[in-house]
């Protein structure tokens, strides 16, 4: 967490470092327990949850911006990141939300500075690996943590209706891509996988027809292990192989789950 010499600073100077105007806001998900888990940060001085998000550099793309931001919020390189709305509402950013987060530092904020004009976001998602992932706080946030989805807390700003902007296209995206991957661990069996879909799709999917199709798009590779600590018989271990599929993630499968 920054002070608030930094945070001034970061006020009154931060368009000379980033794009005014523009912002970029990540919905990153986790899968655990059978439950989809968000990541979010705990805004400084205001005490209430946001999404992972920043504002972009006058150096970079924006693409660049959203997975600086993923990096520095997880720790992680190279996660799947999907844009898949633009959020330009013309009030979305004048709400006294904002104002209290800058104001409770600068009471005296000129209503001209670049952080209470007009925003527009660019809503990007995130799927990884709850086990890998460090949750980290940014330079605005004193805490970074998950949450599950059914149990968020109130959110700032229009995030809740990103996260349910994120839900869907994540949802249809599922039908036609095998993104799901990118939450599992290495090595998982077939109900781990058929409940991350179930769990994501909010519906039960019958459990022949979804083996047989994950089987037949030659992206598993069943190995010679079988998982350990369990009561019942061990079922076996999959992995998925990457270069099938890459080529399917360029590429519209139509699963029809």
């Amino acid at each position: 967490m920054i002070s608030d010499a930094e945070f001034l600073e970061f006020i009154h100077k931060g368009h000379e470092h980033y794009l005014t105007h523009l912002s970029v806001d990540c919905v990153v998900f986790g899968f655990h327990d059978n439950q989809l888990k968000l990541l979010l940060t705990k805004v400084i001085n205001i005490g209430q949850w946001s999404l992972p998000g920043g504002f972009i550099r006058k150096e970079e793309s924006v693409d660049m911006a959203a997975k600086r931001i993923l990096r520095e919020r997880t720790g992680l390189e190279n996660i799947f990141l999907e844009q898949f709305k633009v959020f330009g509402s013309v009030e979305r950013n004048n709400t006294p939300d904002t104002k209290r987060i800058v104001q409770a530092i600068d009471k005296n904020i000129n209503e001209k500075n670049w952080l209470l004009q007009r925003m527009v976001s660019m809503g990007y998602y995130a799927l990884v690996d709850i086990e890998k992932v460090t949750p980290t706080s940014d330079t605005l946030s004193e805490e970074c943590r998950w949450w599950d989805l059914t149990a968020l807390p109130p959110l700032l700003f229009d995030h809740t209706d990103i996260v349910k902007d994120a839900l869907k296209a994540l949802r249809r995206h599922l039908a036609n891509k095998p993104i799901g991957f990118n939450l599992l661990p290495e090595k998982f069996t077939m109900t781990e996988l058929r409940r991350l879909y179930e769990t994501i799709l909010g519906r039960p999917i019958d459990r022949g027809n979804f083996e047989k199709k994950m089987l037949k798009l030659g992206i598993l590779e069943r190995l010679d292990e079988v998982k350990s600590n369990v009561t019942y018989k061990a079922p076996f271990l999959y992995r998925f192989n990457t270069a099938k599929y890459q080529e399917l993630l360029e590429a519209d499968t139509g699963f029809g789950f």
